[in-house]
């Protein structure tokens, strides 16, 4: 069970706050729901069955500062997940974006952001399908930074480059 209030959650759709914990009525059953807002907006409010074990697994509590500084000090020396199968490595990126695990998500972009590079050197460039899952990457670990680190999205990257080991 999430504390009310106090806990902030990475969601599917973006950081929120659990704000309370309520029975309503939305399929003709009362159930128990967490109710979320996002951080940057009162208007969006989502609604979590607290007994729904599918909806519970996508809700990831946000890390520290001091977990972010430690994500960041070991950037360089995580691997890359590069898979030459279009068909397992769609499968293996769609696994990292769920689980949303920090480390396999900087892995993810690294991995991205190299092989854009070594393709762009060649003239080339990522597939669609690629660009698609490095945006999303970047978008769930730069607005969970920017929030933890209270600085704006776009200052992420810069404050990445100062602090990498």
């Amino acid at each position: 069970m999430y504390n009310v209030g106090d806990m902030v959650m990475y969601v599917a759709f973006g950081i929120c706050k659990v704000t309370a914990v309520e029975k309503r009525d939305f399929t003709g059953e009362e159930q128990e729901y967490y109710i979320l807002k996002h951080i940057n907006s009162e208007k969006n409010i989502f609604y979590v069955p607290t007994g729904n074990e599918v909806a519970l697994s996508k809700m990831h509590p946000i890390c520290s500062k001091a977990e972010v500084d430690e994500l960041i000090s070991h950037m360089n020396s995580e691997g890359l997940i590069w898979i030459d199968n279009d068909i397992k490595r769609k499968e293996e990126y769609s696994r990292i974006i769920k689980d949303a695990d920090k480390h396999e998500i900087i892995r993810l972009i690294k991995t991205l952001y190299l092989r854009r590079k070594e393709l762009a050197e060649n003239g080339k460039k990522l597939r669609s399908t690629d660009e698609n899952y490095l945006s999303l990457a970047e978008n769930m670990l730069f607005e969970e930074f920017a929030y933890v680190l209270d600085i704006d999205r776009s200052e992420v990257v810069e404050y990445i480059e100062k602090h990498i080991a």
